[in-house]
């Protein structure tokens, strides 16, 4: 084989390397896309039943209601203009309560209920952990230069 044939079929190689690689990482991606809505949107219609989504707002203040299994609890979510009831099965942050931030992952079901597969927990940047104590608030973590 000439070295010119030899090239040519090296650089196919590489572009169909390359090619599959992509294919790949896209079809990992798939699964883990996911829109971010808020409440609002969602009781808007901007959300499809079934669709794979992140639902971000504040827990309503008195909704948090654990069911009789230990482990499902139902809480709702709302970001001032409007709510959407949330359950999720599994152990919730410790940072999540009412009146706080959180973001879900999950899907909505055809009755208007999030499901949610994950929960995460927001803070506000004044969190401080219990761990640090009674440090003082305005305290400068990393010194000046």
């Amino acid at each position: 084989m000439k070295p010119k044939h030899q090239r040519l079929v090296l650089a196919l190689l590489a572009l169909a390397g390359i090619a599959g690689a992509g294919i790949l990482g896209a079809s990992a991606l798939r699964d883990e896309a996911a829109y971010f809505r808020t409440p609002a949107e969602v009781t808007a219609g901007k959300a499809e039943t079934g669709e794979a989504m992140r639902l971000g707002g504040m827990v309503a203040a008195g909704s948090i209601a654990r069911q009789a299994d230990g482990v499902t609890i139902r809480f709702v979510a709302t970001d001032g203009k409007a709510s959407v009831p949330v359950e999720f099965t599994g152990i919730v942050p410790d940072l999540f309560a009412e009146n706080s931030g959180m973001v879900a992952d999950g899907r909505m079901r055809a009755d208007g209920v999030f499901v949610a597969d994950r929960i995460l927990a927001k803070h506000d940047e004044r969190y401080m952990p219990p761990q640090m104590g009674e440090m003082p608030k305005n305290m400068k973590l990393v010194p000046e230069e």
